[in-house]
C-alpha cells in the first residue's frame, strides 16, 4: 500500500530563507524526510545517495546556480530529472514562505505526480515478474477476454501473445488434444471464478503433456489481503511465495514443512514409541501431558486448599535472628548454600528467613514503599500455604528457587538487561511459584477430575492456581499486602511479569520458551559478540519483548536447578522429587487412575535412570543456553559432575540415589 511509504524531499536553496524554512516545516508537517543541498555538486550527490521523491529547486537568485543545468545532469543520465521535465511532470511554485502554502503543495505533488509514478513503476516490476515466471500465466477480463499472457504461457500453449490478446480462450482452436483438455480446464476454472495456475507434470519432460495443478486457494488470496498477520502466518506466506518458482520436488519439501507449521504444538518434540527409554517417555510424557484421554467421574480435590496455619508464630526480624541462622545466611549469596541446613535450623520455615534476607539485599521494601513488618507477614502467609507433608514442593524447594532466582540476578549481563521492577517481580514470583502445591501433577489432577482441573479447564492448572492463590492471598488482609502502597500502573505491570513468570514454569511450554531465548536472545548476542571485544553488551534494556525471555528463562532454571547444584544437594533433590512421584504413583493405583509415570514405583524405579532421562531431555539445552546467556561456569561443572554420578550408578545396574558402600 502506497500510503506505507515515507517520502524524501530534497530542497536545492543556494542560501537558507523563509522559503527554504517554510519547505522544511511543510515536510515535517507531512511526515517527510527532508535534505537540503546549497550546490549543484551536493544536490546531485545528495539525490544519487537517497532517491528523493520530490525535489524543490530555488530558480529565483540565477546568480548562485542554474536551476535547469541542475536538473538536467548530463554527466549523470541514469540520475537525471530531465525525464521527468519531459513528460511534464513539472510545476512552477511562486514564491509563498506560508507553511501551509508549501504544505498544499507537496501534498497535491504527492497524491498526483509521484503516486501516479509510483504505480507505473510498480505495474512495470510486476509485468517484468511475470514475463520470468517460469509458470503459465494469462489475465483476462471480466468476460473472459484474455488481455496479457507470459512467455511461459506461449510456449506451453503453442501460440502467440498476438494469436492470443483480445480473444476468450474458448475460441481458440483445440487442434492438439493435450492442447484442448487443457484449455478446456482453464476455461472452466476461469467460469467458476477459480484462482489457477499451470504447470508441467514433473514425470514428463515433453514440450507437450502440460497439467493443471492447484497449489494455492481462495482462502490463501483471502490470508495475503489480511492487514493484521501472525508472525506464523508471514512464514507460510512467505513459503506459499517460494512455492511459486520452484521445482516440483522443492515444492513437495515445503508443503510438508506448511502441514507442520500448521500444527498447534510447534516447539514440543515428538516422542517416538519404538525403541524409545521408558524412563524418558514415562517423564517427559507425565510432565509434559496434561491428561489421558479417558478420565474417571469426578473426584474431588487432592489438596486442602486454603489451609490454616494460624500456629505458626510470627518470624523474628532479620535484625535479631538466632547465630546459628544468621551464620548460614552470611553465605545467602554462594551457589552453593545449603537449604537443606536451613530447613533444619529453621524447622522447616526457610522462606521466612531466606526471605527477608534476599529481600533486603534487593531493596524491595523501598520499591514497594511497604514496612518490612508487612513483608515479614507476607512470607509468612505465602510459607504457610505451601505443604510440608510434600517430599518435594514444600517451602524449602520455594526457597530454593528464591536463592537461585537472587543468584542470577545478580550475574552482569542478567544485571544490565532487567529493571528494579523485573529484580522484585522475578523475587516474588520464585517464591509464590509453587504455592499450595498439592505434591501431585497436572496430569494427575486432570485424570482425576480435581476442582482445581475443572476451574482452570485442565490447561496450566497448577501454575494458574499458584498465582490466583498467591494474590488472593495477599490483597486478603492489609497487615500482609506489600502492594497496597505502589501506584495503581506500577501494580498492575509487577502484577503480569508475576503470573507471566509463574506462568513459564508449566513444563507444556518448555521447548516453546527454551527456542524463543535461543532465537531471540542467544543467536543475536553471540553475532554481536563476533564484532566486538566486549563480553558483557546488556541484551534486554530498552526491549520488553527480551526482557519477557529473560525472566521466563531465569525461573525456568531456577526452578530446575537441582541437577546444578553441589553433588549431595542434588542427590537429596532427586530422592525428594522421587518420593513425590512415588506417592502419586501409590495414589493412582490406588484410586484406579491412569498411572502417568509407571516407571515411578518405588519397588523397580531406578532413579539414575530417571535422572539421567531429566537431564538429557530438559536440563542440558536449556542450561546450555542459560550459561551462554549469564556465563555460569561453576553450575554447568557441578551439572557436568552430577550427570557422571548417574551414569556410574547406573552402569553398575544400581537403582538408588547412592552406591550401598557409599551410604
Amino acid at each position: 500500500m502506497l500510503c506505507s511509504l515515507v517520502f524524501q524531499v530534497l530542497l536545492i536553496f543556494a542560501k537558507e530563507d523563509s522559503q527554504s524554512d517554510g519547505f522544511w516545516w511543510a515536510c515535517d508537517r507531512a511526515g517527510y524526510r527532508c535534505n537540503i543541498a546549497r550546490t549543484p555538486e551536493s544536490a546531485l550527490e545528495c539525490f544519487l545517495d537517497k532517491h528523493h521523491e520530490i525535489i524543490v529547486i530555488d530558480h529565483r537568485q540565477t546568480r548562485n546556480f542554474d536551476a535547469e543545468s541542475v536538473c538536467r545532469s548530463d554527466d549523470h543520465e541514469e540520475a537525471s530529472v530531465l525525464p521527468l521535465l519531459h513528460a511534464g511532470f513539472n510545476r512552477r511554485f511562486m514564491e509563498n514562505s506560508s507553511i501551509i502554502a508549501c504544505y498544499n503543495e507537496l501534498i497535491q505533488i504527492e497524491h498526483g505526480e509521484v503516486r501516479s509514478q509510483f504505480k507505473l513503476r510498480a505495474c512495470n516490476s510486476v509485468f517484468t515478474a511475470l514475463d520470468h515466471c517460469h509458470e503459465a500465466i494469462e489475465i483476462t477480463s471480466d468476460d473472459h477476454v484474455i488481455q496479457y499472457v507470459n512467455p511461459a504461457f506461449e510456449r506451453m500453449m503453442g501460440y502467440h501473445k498476438g494469436e492470443l490478446l483480445g480473444k476468450e480462450l474458448a475460441d481458440l482452436p483445440k487442434s492438439d488434444k493435450n492442447r484442448a483438455d487443457l484449455l478446456d480446464t482453464i476455461n472452466t476454472c476461469i467460469k467458476k471464478g477459480k484462482i489457477h495456475k499451470i504447470h508441467r507434470d514433473s514425470g514428463d519432460n515433453s514440450q507437450t503433456a502440460p497439467s493443471l495443478q492447484n497449489r494455492r486457494y481462495p482462502s490463501m488470496a483471502r490470508i495475503h489481503s489480511m492487514t493484521i498477520e501472525a508472525p506464523i502466518t508471514k512464514v507460510i506466506n512467505i513459503i506459499n511465495a517460494a512455492q511459486e518458482n520452484s521445482p516440483v520436488t522443492v515444492a513437495e519439501a515445503l508443503d510438508r514443512v506448511l502441514e507442520i507449521l500448521r500444527t498447534t504444538e510447534l516447539y514440543s518434540p515428538q516422542l517416538g514409541t519404538k525403541d524409545e527409554d521408558p524412563h524418558t517417555s514415562d517423564l517427559v510424557g507425565g510432565l509434559m501431558t496434561v491428561s489421558d484421554e479417558e478420565k474417571p467421574e469426578c473426584r474431588g480435590t487432592t489438596s486442602n486448599v486454603h489451609q490454616s496455619h494460624s500456629h505458626l508464630a510470627m518470624p523474628i526480624t532479620i535484625n535479631d535472628v538466632p547465630p546459628s541462622i544468621a551464620q548460614l545466611l552470611d553465605n545467602e549469596e554462594s551457589w552453593d548454600f545449603n537449604i537443606f541446613e536451613l530447613e533444619a535450623v529453621t524447622h522447616k520455615r526457610p522462606l521466612v528467613y531466606l526471605g527477608l534476607k534476599v529481600f533486603s539485599r534487593f531493596g524491595v521494601c523501598e520499591f514497594l514503599n511497604c514496612s518490612e513488618t508487612t513483608l515479614r507477614a507476607w512470607l509468612q502467609v505465602i510459607e504457610a500455604n505451601y505443604h510440608s507433608s510434600n517430599a518435594y514442593h514444600n517451602s524449602t524447594h520455594a526457597a530454593d528457587v528464591l536463592h537461585a532466582t537472587a543468584f542470577f540476578l545478580g550475574k552482569e549481563r542478567v544485571k544490565g538487561s532487567l529493571d528494579q521492577l523485573d529484580e522484585v517481580a522475578a523475587l516474588i514470583a520464585a517464591t509464590v511459584h509453587d504455592v499450595d502445591h498439592p505434591g501431585r501433577t497436572n496430569s494427575f489432577l486432570c485424570n482425576a477430575g480435581s476442582e482445581l482441573a475443572v476451574l482452570y479447564n485442565d490447561t496450566a492448572v497448577l501454575e494458574s492456581h499458584h498465582t490466583a492463590l498467591a494474590f488472593q492471598l495477599t490483597v486478603k488482609d492489609t497487615k500482609c499486602n506489600i502492594f497496597k502502597n505502589i501506584d495503581r500502573n506500577h501494580y498492575r505491570t509487577l502484577r503480569q511479569a508475576i503470573i507471566d513468570m509463574v506462568l513459564a514454569t508449566e513444563m507444556t511450554k518448555h521447548f516453546e520458551h527454551v527456542n524463543k531465548f535461543v532465537n531471540s536472545i542467544n543467536k543475536p548476542m553471540a553475532a554481536e559478540v563476533e564484532g566486538s571485544d566486549c563480553e558483557c553488551n546488556p541484551t534486554g534494556k530498552n526491549f520488553p519483548e527480551n526482557q519477557i525471555l529473560i525472566k521466563r528463562m531465569m525461573i525456568k532454571c531456577a526452578d530446575v536447578a537441582n541437577p546444578c547444584r553441589p553433588l549431595d544437594l542434588c542427590i537429596e533433590w532427586a530422592g525428594r522429587i522421587s518420593e513425590e512421584y512415588f506417592a502419586q504413583t501409590d495414589e493412582e493405583k490406588r484410586q484406579g487412575l491412569p498411572v502417568v509415570m509407571p516407571v515411578f514405583d518405588r519397588n523397580t524405579c531406578s532413579i539414575p535412570k530417571s535422572q539421567i532421562s531429566f537431564i538429557d531431555y530438559f536440563i542440558t539445552d536449556m542450561f546450555d543456553a542459560w550459561d551462554a546467556f549469564a556465563h555460569l561456569p561453576a553450575l554447568m561443572q557441578h551439572l557436568a559432575d552430577n550427570y557422571k554420578h548417574w551414569k556410574t550408578l547406573d552402569d553398575l545396574k544400581c537403582k538408588s540415589l547412592r552406591l550401598p558402600s557409599d551410604s
